[in-house]
């Protein structure tokens, strides 16, 4: 099993380190375009190995694509985040044209490879994906829902006060603080809906919480979160790498399914060796359908701004 994951940074190194320490895969590619960046990430983290107990061979590439030749899983984290004056469409226009150049780099040197989208707006970015690569559609995968579920378990344990493994929680719809749909009617603690437990209020605080969970991070750090989302991907990667069917919330080309086509939003799916194995449509509430709707309607304004 060998991984590429293009964008060192701080998110993609995370995803390295985190693939690395799990041992399910036998090498990582971390790929930049800044001169010995990913060399250097690669080195640093292959210093751990001894110390981590890990055999993952790592190693890094500046912008040579030929290093990362049959891989069978690819994430890409490439892209800028919005800077203050930049209008949406800039920044649209700018991470398309990286996503698409890497995407196409990607599938010449692996043609068989699944594709995990990580670069924001990641719906958008993950629906670019499936209109300029040729790959077929269970074999892109946009990470959203993994990252905001996280979150929203972390709230509902932090109000309940109890132990996270207690708790369960999904969250699907957009990758965005506007469109991410918590599932506060499908939320338990061992089984148990977590409104036998919370107030109206406090649920209404998790709620909130949760959907500004990223801009929260990016107040307190300066700069967007690194630990979470790298964890979210190699549960991801090792979904795939193991072929452990496991059912992860992930923003995928819809076909019908919850009433929407031809767009990207987040809904659960069963991921293993193929990548998504089959789309599950849960029951949603009214409620919960129309805000669905109005995370489609907009993404898919955001999806118009894209040039192919």
């Amino acid at each position: 099993m060998k991984v590429t994951v293009v964008g060192a940074g701080a998110v993609g190194a995370s995803c390295a380190e985190y693939i690395a320490m799990k041992n399910f895969c036998s090498e990582v590619v971390l790929v930049d375009i800044k001169e010995g960046f990913a060399e250097g990430k690669a080195m640093d983290l292959m210093q751990t190995a001894s110390l981590n107990g890990f055999d993952t061979k790592i190693s890094g590439s500046t912008a040579d694509y030929s290093k990362t030749a049959g891989s069978d899983v690819a994430v890409i984290t490439s892209g800028i985040p919005r800077k203050p004056g930049m209008t949406r469409e800039e920044l649209i226009g700018i991470n398309a044209g990286i996503v698409k150049e890497v995407t196409e780099n990607l599938v010449k040197h692996s043609p068989d490879v699944i594709i995990i989208v990580v670069s924001n707006p990641m719906d958008t970015m993950a629906y670019l994906v499936h209109k300029t690569s040729g790959l077929p559609k269970n074999k892109i995968i946009g990470m959203g829902g993994a990252l905001d579920s996280a979150r929203f378990k972390y709230r509902l344990a932090e109000a309940l006060d109890a132990p996270i493994s207690d708790v369960d929680g999904m969250v699907i719809a957009a990758h965005s603080d506007t469109g991410m749909l918590p599932l506060l009617s499908k939320a338990t603690r061992n089984g148990v809906p977590v409104s036998e437990f919370l107030s109206e209020d406090q649920l209404s605080y998790v709620l909130e919480e949760t959907k500004v969970g990223g801009a929260t991070l990016t107040k307190l750090l300066g700069t967007s979160a690194w630990y979470a989302p790298g964890a979210a991907v190699s549960v991801m990667v090792q979904a795939i790498a193991c072929d452990q069917k496991k059912m992860i919330p992930c923003s995928l080309m819809l076909d019908g399914e919850y009433g929407e086509s031809d767009i990207c939003l987040g809904v659960p799916a069963i991921i293993g060796k193929n990548g998504v194995e089959q789309i599950v449509e849960i029951p949603l509430t009214s409620e919960e359908k129309e805000k669905f709707q109005a995370a489609a309607k907009a993404v898919r304004e955001v999806n118009g701004d894209l040039k192919f």
